[in-house]
């Protein structure tokens, strides 16, 4: 599907992306958003992803004017390290052949992770001389190499060979917070070569507005409860250990309730601890679109953003952050890094020590207990969003760099 535009030349713009979201699927939906643009700006997307389940076969969709092509390649978050790499790998050789397939292609993004997902960029680059941009969303290998994932000697060298090949052969980088930026930047890349678009809120999804009292039933959820949502992903590293800790020594405040959207690896056992300990103030509610899900945290009264007290997870850039500031939630974040200091500088959160579950119970009540103050927050994170964050404002920002870009090379 093809808008009209003012531009002189319109771009076939190949897309990879592992793991790409529409908005029925929930998660990340960037690659969505951004693609959306590129189309409203006159160019043509194609999008290489994987199959959403495991008996589903290689297909090609439209997607709201995207052509999605589905590689059957199943990924699971509760794989172990053998059964990611066979996808990581599985999804690098046939992602390769279907990108060295398409034809009359101008511009390859691709987006990690993992770091595979640069390999058919590499090859078009090198056999065919299309240039590619690549979106850095997290510091591979060496999130996995500090989060003690990536020892073995060889795998672990040959990763980070991988990484500076890719960057060097990259047209552009595009990194998602200012530590990702800082992180390509030691690699040693030029600073020009880099540019910093965080992830994206997205405010015409996620807003303020009258709570659904009858979603509020369903899930037997108190109306007038305390309500902090954590949602998104639930694995090693996002320290939903700590929420549990601190659930528990608030169990005896039946007032106050903590609401999990989601999925991830560690789910099992994180329900056995709730369990265990009796923990009733806690839900688990599964996973849903984007429409459900903003419904599930309009209702709420403050978002949790939480990640391991590990140093390379200060640079993320997690979704749940900036839908979170659309929604006008206050943020709750543990991370000693740029997010803990949007929050504190624009006054729309509160930094929690992820090593003290205690100082985490003493700002959960001194949020309930100050409801002006918590209003405030929720304002201020709303007006962030919208001044700054909107994917309407990235998106543009991301399509500039698309097109600048091409027509420089």
């Amino acid at each position: 599907m093809k808008t009209k535009h003012t531009k002189q030349y319109s771009m076939k713009i190949l897309y990879i992306h592992q793991y790409f979201n529409t908005l029925e699927d929930g998660g990340s939906t960037r690659s969505y958003w951004i693609s959306q643009e590129l189309i409203k700006n006159g160019h043509e997307v194609t999008m290489i992803t994987s199959t959403r389940n495991k008996e589903d076969h290689t297909s090609i969709k439209s997607i709201d004017g995207i052509s999605v092509i589905y590689l059957k390649a199943y990924y699971n978050q509760k794989m172990g390290f053998l059964g990611r790499l066979k996808a990581y790998l599985g999804f690098m050789l046939k992602s390769t052949i279907t990108a060295l397939k398409q034809k009359n292609i101008d511009m390859v993004i691709a987006t990690s992770t993992p770091l595979t997902i640069g390999i058919p960029a590499l090859f078009l680059k090198k056999l065919k001389g299309i240039p590619y941009i690549f979106e850095v969303r997290d510091l591979w290998p060496e999130v996995p190499i500090q989060m003690g994932a990536l020892n073995n000697w060889f795998l672990r060298n040959t990763a980070l060979w991988l990484e500076k090949s890719i960057y060097k052969n990259a047209k552009h980088i595009v990194a998602l917070s200012p530590g990702m930026e800082e992180g390509v930047l030691r690699t040693g890349i030029e600073q020009s070569k880099v540019t910093m678009i965080p992830n994206m809120s997205k405010i015409d999804h996620f807003f303020p507005r009258k709570h659904n009292l009858e979603l509020m039933n369903k899930y037997g959820l108190k109306k007038d409860n305390f309500k902090l949502v954590y949602f998104g992903s639930m694995g090693l590293s996002n320290g939903i250990d700590y929420i549990l800790e601190t659930a528990k020594l608030l169990k005896s405040h039946t007032d106050i309730d903590f609401i999990f959207i989601g999925y991830g690896s560690m789910i099992e056992s994180f329900l056995e601890y709730c369990k265990t300990h009796k923990l009733d103030n806690i839900k688990f509610l599964g996973r849903f679109g984007v429409e459900e899900a903003s419904e599930l945290v309009n209702f709420c009264d403050a978002s949790l953003v939480t990640f391991a007290n590990i140093p390379i997870l200060y640079t993320n850039s997690p979704n749940k952050l900036f839908d979170s500031l659309s929604a006008g939630k206050p943020i709750i974040v543990n991370s000693k890094g740029w997010t803990k200091t949007m929050v504190e500088t624009n006054n729309c959160g509160v930094y929690v020590d992820p090593e003290s579950p205690e100082d985490f119970v003493k700002k959960i009540l001194y949020l309930k207990n100050n409801p002006e103050e918590l209003v405030l927050m929720g304002e201020n994170a709303r007006k962030l969003a919208e001044s700054t964050y909107d994917k309407s404002i990235l998106c543009a920002q991301y399509t500039k760099v698309v097109e600048d870009f091409f027509s420089k090379k």
